[in-house]
């Protein structure tokens, strides 16, 4: 079995525009990829069989991602699937999607499906909004549900991400978010700090762990702020000396990691 990687991700700003008719919302984000990563086992199996180790089981969107590709493609071959996390669950670092994403390149080309990767990109959405993203594999303005991707050049920059002790509800977190708080912003260039997040707002109010741990964060970084729908929040900083710096001074037992900013996915040729 070989392992890969499956990236985590930041939104560096995170406007909700508008509610849509088929009940998602309009978006506009800033996605920064992140060398945090889980890994996905990956082998393939010449019995078209797919198997699944790791948590949630016949829900686990590796599985989703394989058995969509199966059945997109009329692969014969199967594969053994398995996950190691390294990104926390329900943290807004897209760990599941970037997982899934990771499934479908890796697939894509050891059963040699030879998909595009648009045609990934569209297989993916069907698993999540973020998913297109981590196939796309580059920094990125995203618009619509976050699946409209636009190359975005971004500084060398470090992250400090602090994780509270809570795992949030992306589904409950969109529901009581409220639209036309911000602007569309014209991009490029992007300015770090630019914007906020909008869904802050809900998440800080319903779990009161993320808003210390933000209020204590912003006290050492007036401009941190939560990723995606939470719980992460960050701060940017240049040199990771300066994030490990700030991270000495959070509260002991604060849980979190320094993570540098990606370019490129790790993956990103393997949909060429």
């Amino acid at each position: 079995m070989t392992w890969y990687p499956a990236p985590g991700k930041l939104n560096l700003f995170l406007h909700v525009l508008a509610r849509r008719p088929d009940g998602y919302h309009e978006l506009q984000t800033a996605f920064r990829l992140i060398d945090r990563c889980d890994r996905v086992g990956i082998a393939p199996r010449s019995d078209g069989k797919l198997r699944f180790e790791g948590i949630f089981g016949e829900q686990n969107l590796c599985l989703r991602a394989g058995r969509l590709l199966q059945r997109e493609t009329g692969a014969a071959l199967g594969a053994d699937l398995r996950l190691e996390k390294g990104l926390p669950i329900g943290g807004g670092l897209g760990g599941g999607s970037s997982d899934a994403a990771t499934v479908l390149l890796v697939l894509n080309r050891l059963w040699q499906t030879r998909l595009s990767r648009e045609d990934l990109m569209e297989i993916g959405l069907r698993l999540g909004a973020d998913v297109p993203f981590f196939i796309y594999g580059r920094n990125a303005l995203g618009e619509g549900i976050g699946e409209r991707l636009a190359a975005l050049d971004l500084p060398r920059a470090w992250y400090l991400v602090a994780v509270p002790q809570v795992s949030v509800s992306t589904k409950e977190t969109f529901s009581s978010a409220l639209t036309g708080r911000s602007k569309r912003l014209t991009i490029p260039p992007f300015f770090p700090g630019q914007g906020r997040n909008d869904l802050e707002a809900v998440v800080t109010a319903r779990y009161p762990e993320v808003a210390a741990l933000l209020a204590r964060l912003r006290q050492l970084c007036p401009q941190a702020r939560m990723t995606g729908s939470g719980a992460c929040v960050f701060a940017e900083f240049e040199t990771r000396a300066q994030a490990d710096a700030v991270q000495s001074q959070l509260p002991g037992g604060t849980g979190g990691f320094v993570a540098q900013g990606l370019e490129r996915h790790p993956l990103h040729d393997w949909a060429d």
